[in-house]
């Protein structure tokens, strides 16, 4: 038998962490020789360029006349079914509950059981959807309709637990990065058009949402330039950006404060940094912090969601309640006046991520869920490249 699966991946291909996430993990698992194909309304933004084992499915919207909205649901439905028989597809895929797993579902009904449906959640279908009763008996059906269910974080099972009543399993798997990727940058250069020698750098990525609380970002960041000089750099657009231009003139700190958009290139942006501030109040799992820490780069934030699970305390940053902004300016200013501190949480930081949050620890995990729900055994795969 063929060791090598057919994997089908559907998530949100042009924003958020599960996308990213998604496609990064279908690009590996195709590195190590699996056949991937990507079901979505566009090409993920992550996807990047050419391989042979990686393919590609649109799906197209009808626009029947007496349709008053576009069924894209039942359309994404129609084509995982299709690419599932067309492909002979092992395992779907899919991130998020709703839509993905409720279309993975009806999918699977036109294909047969052969067709295995695996789902991972992110966060907002359970802490904000599942919220909404009338979403409630929808979401719980996709969780316990698909044969095997994965979380990636402890907190985000703790809560899809209590908010669904859910009692099924949920397989803990965080979120990776690939190390190829994310490692410390050399970025004298760019850090020099932002800051002068001897000045400091913060950082904070987002989709600028209420829940990221980049207000707390901002009076954070007058604290600690009061005893420090320093430059922010906020990277990410939303609908709370306009608001938080205007409170930094409004502190008149508008010079030392610098709004970079979106940018490609994270690890090379982040490399900049000596600190991360992430004053969220709900994060399901953390990516950015991720990230930062894969670069070497300590996380200042909250004590919220999947953080804690991410960031060890003392060691690769310091966590403090939500809205305790006087807590993480200090917290900020004790990691950039001890340069010892500095440089055993660079270290801690490149190890852990290295370590329990490897691309390859995690997409082996999700392999053997892969060949779990298929009864078959884990055959002896390649590693990754190094």
């Amino acid at each position: 038998m063929d060791p090598f699966l057919k994997i089908g991946i559907t998530c949100y291909p042009s924003l958020g962490g599960s996308g990213v996430v998604a496609t990064e993990l279908g690009k590996l698992l195709a590195e190590k020789g699996h056949e991937v194909h990507f079901i979505s309304h566009s090409v993920p933004f992550r996807l990047g360029s050419y391989h042979k084992n990686i393919f590609y499915h649109e799906v197209e919207v009808s626009d029947y006349y007496v349709f008053r909205y576009p069924p894209y649901d039942l359309s994404l439905a129609t084509k995982m079914a299709q690419v599932a028989k067309q492909q002979d597809l092992d395992v779907l895929h899919v991130h998020y509950a709703v839509p993905h797993a409720v279309c993975a579902f009806l999918a699977k009904q036109m294909v047969g059981d052969k067709l295995k449906v695996v789902t991972t959640l992110h966060g907002t279908d359970i802490t904000v959807l599942a919220q909404d009763e009338s979403l409630k008996d929808l979401i719980r059906l996709a969780i316990n309709e698909s044969d095997a269910v994965t979380s990636v974080s402890r907190d985000l099972m703790r809560e899809t637990r209590e908010v669904l009543d859910i009692t099924r399993d949920i397989e803990l798997t965080y979120n990776f990065v690939d190390e190829r990727v994310y490692y410390p940058r050399d970025t004298k250069s760019c850090r020099s058009e932002f800051a002068a020698p001897g000045e400091k750098v913060l950082m904070h990525i987002s989709n600028f949402r209420p829940v990221k609380r980049v207000g707390d970002v901002v009076d954070i960041f007058k604290m600690v330039n009061k005893e420090i000089p320093s430059q922010l750099l906020f990277v990410g657009e939303g609908p709370d950006l306009p608001k938080i231009q205007s409170k930094v003139k409004e502190l008149g700190i508008a010079d030392r404060v610098h709004f970079l958009g979106k940018q490609d290139d994270i690890a090379h942006v982040i490399s900049m940094a000596d600190i991360l501030l992430l004053p969220s109040e709900k994060e399901s799992f953390g990516l950015v912090a991720l990230e930062a820490m894969a670069c070497g780069i300590p996380t200042v934030g909250s004590i919220a969601g999947g953080i804690p699970e991410l960031v060890a305390q003392g060691e690769t940053g310091f966590l403090a309640p939500i809205g305790n902004t006087r807590q993480m300016a200090d917290d900020t200013l004790a990691i950039l006046k001890d340069e010892q501190l500095a440089q055993n949480m660079k270290k801690a930081c490149i190890a852990r991520a290295k370590g329990e949050f490897s691309s390859e620890l995690i997409t082996t995990q999700y392999e053997s869920i892969y060949y779990k729900v298929l009864g078959r055994k884990v055959p002896a795969l390649k590693p990754l490249c190094g």
